[in-house]
């Protein structure tokens, strides 16, 4: 695995990184739908075999971070000091808005958390990739009342099992939040299991979403790619004024990063 600075504060991407290939390939998406293939191929193995253990996962996550920057995508993160300085698991309160977010993660949170997905059931059934997905806690989104009872109990298992959990309370990927579409199970689930909540805000629409295939959508290396982790909030009567905390947090790093990207 190669070595990234991840144990700084920051990390941004430095000059140089894309790959004369995909240049040479005029920059579509067949460079890192084949990079993308090859890294789900290498671990396949283990993944089929439920060997897929957390260090891979870190591994595998890595690698395609790196075939990102090879297509130009320009990455800076934030706030790693928040993960170092929390002790035990948290949950992960986070937007939604592409492939991106479930797949590079774990390459800058572990080793100092071991996170683990709330996502849809339908996943598990997707070829190849879902064996990487049979840790995850999964919902239906056919009945709330039995997500909400899934996620609270196997949600709860995981966090004082030490695990970390990642909750997207918006229904679909969306490039904008929506306050009144963002709900508050993950400040809920910390509130039961009593771990902190840590927001995560991103930007990461440089991946966009396919008309064929949804998950491999045109590459945007206009956009920058933003992760930026807050402090962490522990859950206090309700949850509401954390709720609120969250959603303030992930609203102004929005803000921010398109005032940026527009200069």
């Amino acid at each position: 695995m190669s070595e990234l600075p991840f144990q700084n504060d920051t990390y941004t991407t430095p000059p140089g990184r894309e790959r004369l290939a995909h240049r040479i390939l005029l920059r579509c998406r067949i460079y890192y739908v084949l990079k993308f293939s090859q890294i789900v191929l290498r671990y396949w193995k283990e993944a089929k075999s439920g060997k897929f253990d957390m260090e891979l996962w870190s591994t595998a996550a890595t690698d395609v971070f790196n075939v990102i920057e090879q297509c130009g995508g320009r990455f800076h993160i934030a706030g790693l000091e928040n993960l170092r300085t929390t002790d035990g698991p948290v949950v992960f309160i986070a937007n939604h808005m592409s492939t991106m977010e479930t797949l590079i993660p774990p390459a800058f949170i572990y080793p100092h958390k071991k996170p683990v997905y709330v996502i849809k059931e339908q996943l598990l059934d997707v070829p190849f990739f879902g064996e990487y997905l049979s840790d995850c806690i999964t919902v239906t989104r056919r009945s709330p009342t039995e997500d909400f009872k899934q996620v609270m109990s196997k949600g709860t298992d995981m966090l004082n099992q030490g695990r970390s959990v990642f909750v997207f309370p918006q229904a679909t990927r969306t490039p904008d939040l929506d306050p009144s579409k963002f709900n508050t199970l993950g400040v809920k689930l910390a509130r039961k299991a009593g771990v902190p909540v840590i927001p995560l805000a991103l930007k990461t629409d440089f991946w966009g979403t396919g008309k064929l295939v949804k998950d491999f959508g045109p590459l945007d290396p206009a956009k920058t790619i933003y992760f930026e982790f807050g402090s962490p909030l522990a859950v206090n009567g309700s949850g509401k004024q954390e709720h609120e905390q969250i959603v303030n947090f992930i609203t102004s790093r929005l803000a921010r990063w398109r005032a940026q990207d527009a200069r």
